[in-house]
């Protein structure tokens, strides 16, 4: 009887603590609350080493706004930024202040007005641009990415890298201790970088992660800066099946963008904060922000976010975007486990007779994830939103286009992990070619999928609703 009184005085001590410290998120207070139940102990000892709490965000809510402090006055100077709605090239987004604010104040980057893109919609094309603008590096060369393998693709990434440090080029990479730890375990791969010259830092490796307590934090960007005036940022990390080499995924559909002009500045920063936070290397040398000549004129904002920031920057973006869409919301996404707000913002649209199309896998590299994502579909269905499963192979761009507004396109996926644990970094744009070419690309993929049909959806099994449901009350850890 003791031991009874003793282990119900430890489950509520537990549960009195979830509670506590994860009132602000109830979704997450469910999730964790459900782990518990199902494993009391266990179950606590995890939240203990996984859960985000105040403490962990104190650590690195500063370090890069610090950074950037040093770095603002220089690239205010030499960047051309729109700082009125009506400076922009949009007639339609003239009139839309209240976006233009938010969007103005939800991160250290500002719209800015001089700039060239284009977008990368696959593996061969986007690593044929990165291959061919690192060749040109003379000054410096800055990668970083959420996942790296040692495979084919990852060795010709490596042999430029090794190349161009041997020639005087400054090299830096760095990766994400969870997305690449396999690289971490091939020591010869690493050690050939080093030797070269190549610095090299993972982003919180897994024991230092753990031990600190940030092992939900990973840094889920990918970013290229070539002499400080090309950037490349989107969907792709390096490895052969980005290239669809893998039998498992086959087709690897994505998305990527090449930048040059004023939102170089922008990725360079986030880059820099990054490295900052891996190495403890604090780079403003002014030469790492060149100046450039404006040979187009396109209005790109690079928006970040993540744990060091007190903004959800690119879930507000969403939503405000979401929220005043007149004609079309449509959405490509590996991962659809939206928080309440983007997910009451599409119902409503639906409602309101906006045109919200969204695109998932029909192939899923995650089964949780997936039957997660799943779950959120039927009411959706039900108020008209229309959902595309991708048959193609495996679609991973994360992109999203509103009226002839803006699209984005960038790391962050359509769910709550993105949005409120992983460092992301999205490219909004402005222009109506930019967004007609995304546009273009939405149908042809809509052409290589599925419609779901709500009638067919709604027939799924008890046992796969169920398994849905599971998932769901998981889906703000997942």
């Amino acid at each position: 009887m003791l031991w009874l009184l003793i282990a119900l005085l430890v489950f509520i001590f537990q549960t009195a603590t979830i509670l506590l410290l994860e009132f602000r998120n109830p979704y997450k207070t469910v999730a964790w609350l459900f782990i518990l139940f199902c494993c009391p102990l266990i179950g606590f000892v995890v939240y203990y080493f996984v859960a985000q709490d105040y403490k962990a965000r104190k650590k690195v809510r500063t370090q890069g706004s610090r950074l950037f402090q040093e770095i603002r006055p220089l690239i205010w100077s030499q960047a051309s930024l729109v700082k009125r709605a009506g400076d922009m090239h949009s007639k339609d987004f003239q009139h839309q202040e209240r976006l233009f604010n938010l969007l103005s104040h939800l991160s250290e980057s500002p719209i800015t007005g001089c700039n060239k893109s284009r977008v990368l919609t696959d593996g061969e094309d986007t690593f044929g641009a990165m291959l061919a603008a690192m060749d040109k590096a003379e000054d410096h060369l800055h990668i970083q990415f959420y996942i790296f393998r040692d495979d084919d693709i990852g060795n010709r990434f490596k042999d430029i890298m090794v190349r161009k440090a041997k020639a005087g080029v400054k090299v830096r990479l760095l990766c994400d201790g969870f997305g690449s730890y396999r690289l971490g375990r091939r020591r010869g791969f690493i050690q050939e970088l080093k030797e070269a010259g190549v610095e090299f830092h993972f982003f919180l490796p897994p024991l230092l992660a753990m031990i600190d307590r940030r092992i939900n934090y990973r840094n889920h960007r990918k970013i290229i800066v070539v002499d400080g005036t090309k950037g490349f940022v989107g969907g792709l990390n390096v490895g052969d099946d980005y290239l669809g080499k893998y039998q498992k995924m086959g087709y690897w559909r994505d998305t990527h963008l090449e930048i040059e002009g004023d939102a170089v500045y922008f990725l360079q920063n986030v880059f820099l904060s990054d490295w900052k936070l891996a190495s403890g290397e604090r780079l403003s040398d002014p030469a790492l922000f060149p100046k450039h000549q404006c040979e187009a004129d396109e209005q790109v904002q690079i928006v970040s976010s993540g744990p060091d920031q007190d903004w959800n920057a690119i879930q507000e973006m969403c939503f405000g975007a979401i929220t005043v869409a007149k004609k079309r919301i449509w959405i490509t996404s590996p991962y659809f486990i939206p928080d309440q707000g983007i997910y009451e913002g599409l119902k409503t649209a639906a409602v309101s007779g906006v045109d919200v199309r969204i695109i998932i896998p029909l192939k899923a590299d995650s089964r949780l994830v997936h039957l997660a994502s799943l779950s959120y579909i039927e009411d959706l269905l039900l108020a008209g939103v229309k959902f595309y499963e991708y048959q193609k192979g495996f679609i991973h761009a994360k992109v999203m286009i509103v009226d002839d507004l803006m699209a984005s396109v960038g790391t962050a996926n359509m769910d709550m992990r993105s949005f409120f644990c992983n460092f992301e970094l999205t490219a909004a744009l402005f222009e109506q070619s930019s967004i007609d070419r995304l546009v273009k690309d939405f149908k042809e993929d809509m052409s290589q999928s599925h419609q779901i049909v709500t009638e067919e959806f709604q027939a799924r099994s008890f046992l796969h609703k169920l398994a849905e449901v599971l998932c769901r009350m998981l889906s703000p850890l997942l």
